[in-house]
C-alpha cells in the first residue's frame, strides 16, 4: 500500500502542476501584447493635429481629446486614423491602431516621388500634388508634410487651394493619392507596352513645359 501511494503522488501532484498552469501562459499573455520582433517596427507616425474638446454634461464640463495621426513605412505605404480619449497619448495610441488598420499602396517614382500630377477633393479640401525632379524636396505645408514624410516621398510640389482644416487636407490628400497609377498599371489596362506609356508622360511633360513658358 506504501509502494502503491509513493507510485500515485508524483502523478497526482502533476496533474494540476507546471504542465496545467504553462497552457496559459507565455503565449496567451503575448497575444494581445507587445508587437513582435520585426512587427510595426519599420511604421513612422506622424501627429497632424490635436484638439481638445469640451462635453457640457449635468455635474459640469467634460474634457477630452481628440488626435488625428498618419502612420507609413517610408516605402509607399500609408494611412491615417483619428482617436478620442480623456488622455493625450491614449487618444494618440487609437488614431495610430485606426491607421494602421486603414493602410492604402501608392506606387512611387524611383521610391522618390509621385509618377504624375494629381488633384484631390473632399468636402471644402483641393490639394495638386505634382511630381518634382531630384533635388526638389517637399515642398508642401501642414498635414501634406506630414503624409508625404511617413509615405516616403522626397521630391513634391504640393499646394491646397480649398479650406486649412486639418482633417478634410487629409483626406483630400489620400483621394489625390488613391488616384496615381504606375505605367505598368496603366500599360496593362491599355494593352500597351510600359515604354509607350513612359513615352507618352515624358511628351506630356515636355509639352506642359513648353506651355509655360508660354505664358
Amino acid at each position: 500500500m506504501a509502494t502503491e501511494a509513493q507510485q500515485t503522488n508524483p502523478r497526482d501532484n502533476n496533474r494540476g502542476g507546471r504542465d496545467r498552469d504553462n497552457r496559459g501562459g507565455r503565449d496567451r499573455d503575448n497575444r494581445g501584447g507587445q508587437p513582435q520582433e520585426g512587427e510595426g517596427s519599420d511604421l513612422v507616425d506622424r501627429l497632424v493635429s490635436i484638439n481638445r474638446v469640451a462635453k457640457t454634461v449635468k455635474g459640469g464640463r467634460r474634457f477630452t481629446f481628440a488626435a488625428l495621426v498618419v502612420v507609413g513605412d517610408t516605402k509607399g505605404k500609408i494611412g491615417f486614423g483619428t482617436g478620442k480619449a480623456k488622455e493625450v497619448q491614449d487618444a494618440v495610441n487609437k488614431a495610430k491602431d485606426a491607421a494602421k488598420k486603414s493602410m492604402i499602396r501608392v506606387p512611387l517614382r524611383e521610391s522618390r516621388t509621385l509618377h504624375h500630377d494629381v488633384k484631390g477633393r473632399y468636402g471644402a479640401g483641393r490639394v495638386m500634388l505634382r511630381s518634382a525632379p531630384a533635388g526638389t524636396g517637399i515642398i508642401a505645408g501642414g498635414p501634406m508634410r506630414a503624409i508625404f514624410e511617413a509615405l516616403g516621398v522626397h521630391d513634391v510640389v504640393a499646394k491646397s487651394t480649398g479650406t486649412s482644416n486639418p482633417h478634410n487636407m487629409v483626406k483630400a490628400t489620400f483621394a489625390a493619392l488613391k488616384l496615381v497609377n504606375s505605367p505598368r498599371l496603366v500599360a496593362s489596362r491599355r494593352s500597351m507596352k510600359v515604354g509607350e506609356v513612359v513615352e507618352r508622360r515624358e511628351t506630356g511633360a515636355k509639352a506642359a513645359g513648353v506651355h509655360n513658358e508660354a505664358e
